[in-house]
């Protein structure tokens, strides 16, 4: 494992984390407001960078359930529509709960960073798209908060190791939004497979979704309610258009349907990120391999040649690991994931979990959870006595998060691991790109003797914005 050698001082990051403003101390720790001998209460304080989506189907309401644990008292945006939205939301929300006004509000701020300058702010989740995630995540770290952050962690294989060691240097509880691993039949499929049940493990078998082509590429005005230039950050500067970016029109929650950016690689990789990282944590979490990798891939795809989207749309990637193991992930193959062993197999598969209601593929969704070749495998009882997974207490990954906030233990869904998701992801994505099988150092994390493989580990950041700037600005 290979580990950034770009050093950061916490005096540095103040002094320029906000351009032009005046520098705000960031606490090391949890401030004495929330856990000291005297506090009023010993709830966490949070603040939610994007309020699209997933934050508003998704991460408000998972966390504003515990209000006993946490309260949201801040929310940021670059759309000031969406900012104000979710502060509305999450008023109403906890005065419904509550059965009283929510004291004091819901604090606004258009420049997330000003949110992560409030020390009363502890922890933060991070619901932006996926290119804001490394460099938010990294500077949410550097200001001394805890972080839940949608996945997948980066944009690239490199920025994601750059986030991955600032959060191990400052020992931040970072969760990642792969929720399955809090689903208790992914965790029993998990334990089944790693206490040798299926016999010696050979392949494994996961089905998802493909995204369609289209989108209109006509340029359009910008909506005044849009800091257009702050939503594209690192990526390149282009023309504004709806379907690049998240539905403007609309009423209510049809704003905050499936938006157009997740089907642009400027923006990402498509759903070999979209939903493979989650299907390769599940096989990772299946085979003990969290914190390694694949050895070899090859992997092909067709892409959209027409329309604004331009992600992959149908796909197949098949690896291989250093024990063996072979992973194969294709739309073709049925929803799920299959874990095959010499004495048997046991598939594990969303059923009726969704995040949101616009999830792709949601009325196709296999309704059998968990299955396996001898049905006598998932009776209650069976795995006592051995090796035992992480289990998110009341099967709840927000809750899960809040409490190794206070326990300062990984959570299930920890970064390093995150990031090892997103990699098989983008050496997959690489080998489609490139049309070739490719060999993969999970150590180096670089491709082996592959210069123009190797290209693709990072993309041009544009200033002033990106993870390497950040870094940059942190060593003053």
């Amino acid at each position: 494992m290979t580990t950034s050698k770009v050093p950061f001082t916490r005096r540095g990051f103040l002094k320029s984390a906000l351009a032009g403003a005046a520098a705000v101390g960031f606490p090391t720790i949890l401030p004495a407001s929330v856990f000291g001998q005297q506090a009023p209460s010993n709830r966490i304080n949070l603040g939610v960078i994007g309020t699209g989506r997933i934050a508003r189907s998704h991460d408000i309401p998972g966390v504003l359930k515990h209000t006993d644990q946490a309260r949201i008292v801040a929310v940021s945006d670059v759309d000031s529509i969406r900012l104000q939205d979710a502060r509305v939301l999450i008023e109403k929300l906890y005065t419904d709960r509550l059965g009283e006004p929510y004291r004091g509000g819901v604090r606004t701020f258009g420049d997330y960073r000003e949110l992560l300058a409030d020390k009363d702010i502890d922890a933060v989740l991070i619901c932006t798209p996926d290119h804001w995630h490394a460099q938010q995540g990294i500077e949410a770290a550097l200001a001394g908060k805890d972080i839940y952050l949608e996945k997948p962690v980066a944009l690239t294989i490199a920025e994601g190791r750059q986030f991955a060691d600032v959060v191990a240097r400052t020992g931040r509880v970072v969760q990642i939004g792969s929720q399955l691993r809090s689903a208790p039949h992914f965790r029993l499929a998990c334990e089944l497979v790693r206490n040798g049940h299926i016999g010696q493990l050979r392949h494994i078998i996961i089905g998802v979704t493909a995204d369609p082509a289209g989108g209109n590429p006509t340029p359009m005005p910008v909506p005044a309610n849009l800091d257009f230039d702050k939503w594209l950050g690192s990526t390149p500067l282009v023309d504004y258009t709806e379907d690049l970016v998240h539905p403007q029109r609309g009423e209510g929650e049809k704003r905050y349907g499936r938006p157009g950016w997740l089907r642009c690689e400027q923006f990402g990789a498509g759903m070999i990120t979209g939903w493979g990282t989650h299907e390769y944590d599940t096989a990772h979490w299946g085979m003990g391999t969290e914190l390694t990798g694949p050895v070899e891939m090859l992997a092909t795809a067709e892409f959209a040649n027409e329309g604004l989207w331009d992600v992959h749309t149908t796909f197949h990637a098949e690896s291989r690991y250093a024990n063996g193991v072979v992973v194969s992930l294709s739309d073709r193959n049925p929803r799920g994931t299959r874990f095959v062993g010499d004495e048997g197999w046991i598939t594990v598969s969303r059923g009726s979990y969704s995040v949101t209601a616009s999830d792709p593929g949601a009325q196709a969704r296999n309704a059998k959870a968990l299955d396996a070749s001898d049905r006598r495998l998932l009776e209650p009882g069976f795995n006592v006595g051995e090796l035992r997974l992480h289990a998110s207490s009341d099967n709840d990954h927000h809750l899960d998060w809040l409490e190794s906030i206070r326990s300062r233990r990984p959570p299930v869904a920890p970064m390093e691991s995150g990031h090892r998701s997103l990699t098989a992801c983008l050496v997959a994505h690489a080998s489609m790109k490139l049309g070739r099988r490719l060999q993969w150092d999970p150590q180096t994390e670089r491709f082996v003797n592959d210069d123009e493989a190797n290209a693709l580990l990072s993309r041009p950041q544009r200033a002033p914005y990106g993870t390497d700037a950040v870094l940059a600005r942190a060593t003053v």
